[in-house]
């Protein structure tokens, strides 16, 4: 039934917000929140998501397609439940180092002003990643430093750098980024770091170890360590990071740390799969954001798709801690 929803819409072309509860899919969790913009495109489209609790509402910004000339952008939207969300507003390519698009979000709240970190896109090993900020969190301001950062490229990377998660644990503010094996052939994750006043320019960030900090090891994991997203929970750093590339599945690990540089797999499976045929999210559940929320409630927001990348859709299951350890409610 939703194949042919979906199917009506995109021979209407009509821009709209998909924002359903389907049910139960055929072999898949009945998900609280299903959410994708089309008001770009026409057609349900939503990647990458990050979440913010500001001011009494949510926002979310989130990766949506090229549209014409336009290469990638950021979509922002809006919610007062972490559930039914409403589009908002949107980035699109403004200076020159992202004219190929921006994707990718990380938002940081610090005072009253977002911080938002995204990626360049279309460069190849010259991907890098940006900073701009915002006190309404719709109109943002670029960094004059842009891009802010890239690790230097040696034996273990290539120089790019995407998929950044900035947060602030054990005093300073840590970097977390996806790059490229020198071959180009493999995702890993590395690390930056930056002192607790920074203003996020360029020259604030040091690399906090010269080699990966997490590589893919695992069966399911394949030749891809993506979309690092961290928190921390009574003193331990906890990283939900997408394995194998797109529609592989990609699926959601975990892993920890005391220092935040050095990580350790809490499994060799994932702690997020896809779903089985038929499941909104067959294809892959991936891209993963854990969202804390002022009360310490969290959420894990991640991407999915039946139609191997035909459209994209977000969802968010709610994470509970027994023992130290974070499980799916």
């Amino acid at each position: 039934m939703r194949k042919s929803v979906i199917a009506l819409a995109l021979l209407m072309s009509v821009p709209f917000c998909w924002a359903i509860n389907p049910g139960v899919p055929p072999g898949g969790e009945n998900p609280t929140m299903l959410f994708a913009d089309s008001t770009r495109t026409g057609i349900p489209f939503s990647k990458d998501p990050h979440v913010v609790s500001f001011h009494g509402k949510y926002l979310m910004y989130y990766s949506v397609p090229p549209k014409g000339d336009s290469g990638w952008g950021i979509g922002i939207a809006e919610s007062r439940d972490l559930v039914h969300w409403q589009p908002i507003g949107a980035l699109s390519p403004a200076a020159d180092y992202e004219a190929k698009g921006l994707c990718a979000p990380g938002a940081l709240l610090r005072n009253d002003t977002i911080h938002l970190f995204y990626q360049t896109y279309g460069n190849g090993k010259k991907d890098a990643i940006c900073h701009a900020w915002s006190v309404d969190g719709i109109h943002f301001t670029r960094n004059a430093t842009n891009p802010i950062f890239a690790p230097k490229a040696g034996d273990w990377n290539c120089g790019r750098a995407i998929d950044a998660e900035v947060v602030f644990v054990k005093g300073k503010y840590f970097l977390y980024y996806a790059t490229r094996t020198p071959d180009f052939e493999k995702q890993i994750v590395g690390v930056a770091t930056a002192p607790a006043g920074t203003n996020f320019n360029r020259e604030t960030w040091t690399e906090a170890y010269d080699r990966a900090i997490l590589v893919p090891e695992w069966a399911w994991e394949e030749t891809c360590i993506e979309a690092p997203s961290v928190v921390e929970m009574d003193g331990t750093l906890y990283m939900f990071y997408a394995g194998a590339y797109n529609n592989r599945p990609q699926q959601v690990g975990l892993a920890t740390s005391q220092d935040g540089i050095h990580w350790k797999k809490a499994s060799n499976k994932p702690f997020l799969t896809n779903g089985d045929p038929g499941a909104w999210n067959y294809c892959e559940s991936g891209h993963p954001h854990i969202f804390k929320d002022k009360d310490g409630q969290t959420y894990l927001f991640y991407q999915g798709n039946e139609d191997f990348g035909r459209t994209w859709f977000l969802s968010q299951r709610k994470v509970i801690w027994r023992d130290g350890m974070p499980q799916l409610k």
